[in-house]
């Protein structure tokens, strides 16, 4: 069974964002970048089917600029066997790497497409399921399990009321949450190899997908600074500014 797992290049989770003086975007001049932390969860997903032989083949695709072979290379050493770098330097909207991932698909034929449920930079949470549209294929989003039973892959779900568990014919989509697993440290041995492993090299335009945006970005801002709290001397007083001040009772 083949997997096919997309990564994004992002800003590191751990770094401070700084927004442009002109407020146009985020500023990323000499800012560390590193695979989104979903996508991560992802391929180590990906990565535990193949030891458990679920998985012969994992496949990762990224769709940026020259700079994201660094974080299909991480993968690469994180246990997959090839990637496909899709080049471009614009912004890319949801359905348009959608549109890509469902091209690449379609030439790929993958039994599951394993992709983080968002993105840390835009937090759009859409690609996947916008994926599954395009295919047609039965999805099971924020997976905090996933097991192949048979002809069937059992996704468990993190919803609002607790947990659900789905079973997928495959070929499926499946996009990950945070407690599916924690990814694992690539060894250096496997960092090493990673560098002789394939990439090739595609564009939007081999694929026939028009990148062009379709929403335009007024303005961003960074968040209101938070404001310092307040010590009260006693319980009656706590209730009171609860209930005079917060309104919150």
């Amino acid at each position: 069974m083949k997997v096919l797992v997309p990564v994004k290049r992002v800003i590191d989770y751990n770094v401070k964002v700084r927004v442009k003086a002109d407020q146009s975007d985020v500023d990323l001049a000499n800012v560390k970048m590193a695979m989104n932390p979903f996508d991560e969860i992802a391929v180590e997903q990906a990565v535990q089917m193949k030891e458990a032989g679920t998985a012969e083949e994992i496949v990762l695709v990224s769709i940026g600029p020259e700079k994201a072979q660094d974080q299909i290379r991480q993968g690469l050493a994180m246990g997959g066997d090839r990637g496909i770098l899709v080049h471009t330097d614009d912004e890319v909207e949801p359905l348009a790497v959608a549109k890509i991932l469902q091209k690449i698909v379609e030439e790929e034929s993958p039994e599951i497409v394993l992709l983080g449920k968002q993105a840390i930079d835009d937090d759009c949470n859409q690609t996947g399921q916008m994926l599954g549209a395009l295919l047609g294929w039965p999805q099971g989003t924020f997976a905090s399990d996933v097991a192949k039973e048979g002809d069937k892959l059992h996704v468990t779900r993190e919803v609002d009321g607790g947990l659900q568990t789905v079973a997928l014919n495959l070929p499926a989509i499946v996009t990950t949450d945070l407690r599916l697993n924690e990814p694992r440290y690539a060894s250096l041995p496997n960092i090493m190899k990673a560098k002789k492993k394939p990439i090739d090299k595609k564009t939007p335009a081999d694929y026939g997908v028009d990148t062009a945006l379709r929403l335009t970005k007024v303005k961003v801002t960074e968040p209101p600074k938070r404001e310092a709290g307040i010590k009260v001397e006693s319980v009656a007083e706590l209730v009171d500014k609860l209930k005079n001040e917060a309104g919150v009772i």
